[in-house]
């Protein structure tokens, strides 16, 4: 069978960056959406362009019972030997003065529980004291969560220092287990999630802030995810890349 690799929030931005990397080093990919269909299957299709095998599963990674049912989706597909948790939202730049707990909610669920339900459904497959053939976990935290991201995304921030934290303590649980779990941490890159944040041009904005002058494009941060999956970091876990142009 395949060795398949889901990544979640597959459809764009670092997601399917990743997504595309994988087939191309020659996994089986789970590409993961939550709504947007058609551009999980636009990546699907550029995948099966390149004679690889990949499927596009629709799941809210902040909801256990979706998640359940993506990792069924997945092991039907072929043996899951890596998880890349990138599935991540953030909204409208605001001062914690304003912010809501139903906004911090929301926050929270996808970006932090879903991490952990996917983490844990991978667990369950991949641990060698439950008969699993070991694996990698790839968590994408962001160079926010040393930044803090103060008069924008402090809850966004906070969430993905939660992120480093389960990373750590996540590898070091199960690190006897044949299973790896590292992060990446992304800076400023050039995908879609700045107009969700209501400043599309953000990256103009702050590249002078960047000691290399620009922003990060989508494909390098993919690259470090890659390796950290790879048999090439066969020795590393709880580690991180921070891929931020030296900020």
């Amino acid at each position: 069978m395949s060795r398949v690799v889901i990544v979640t929030g597959g459809s764009r931005g670092i997601g399917a960056a990743t997504a595309v990397l994988a087939a191309e080093r020659g996994y089986g990919v789970c590409v993961n959406y939550r709504k947007n269909k058609e551009a999980a299957e636009k990546v699907v299709r550029t995948i099966e362009a390149l004679g690889r095998r990949a499927i596009a599963v629709q799941a809210d990674v902040a909801e256990e019972g979706e998640v359940a049912e993506l990792f069924r989706a997945a092991e039907s597909f072929g043996t899951i030997v890596g998880l890349v948790n990138n599935a991540g939202i953030l909204e409208k730049q605001m001062r914690v003065e304003s912010v809501d707990a139903a906004r911090l909610e929301r926050i929270l669920r996808t970006n932090v529980i879903g991490s952990f339900l996917c983490a844990r459904e991978a667990v369950r497959r991949m641990s060698t004291k439950r008969g699993g053939q070991g694996g990698a976990i790839v968590n994408v935290s962001s160079a926010a969560s040393r930044w803090g991201s103060p008069g924008e995304y402090v809850d966004y921030a906070a969430a993905k220092g939660a992120i480093d934290t389960f990373t750590v303590g996540l590898a070091q649980e199960v690190a006897d287990e044949g299973i790896r779990v590292n992060a990446v941490r992304p800076g400023i890159i050039d995908t879609e999630i700045h107009a969700a944040g209501g400043e599309p041009r953000r990256v103009e904005r702050l590249k002078s802030k960047i000691p290399m002058q620009r922003g990060g494009r989508p494909e390098e941060v993919a690259r470090a995810i890659l390796f950290l999956l790879s048999d090439e970091a066969s020795f590393t876990t709880g580690a991180f890349i921070d891929v931020s142009g030296g900020k």
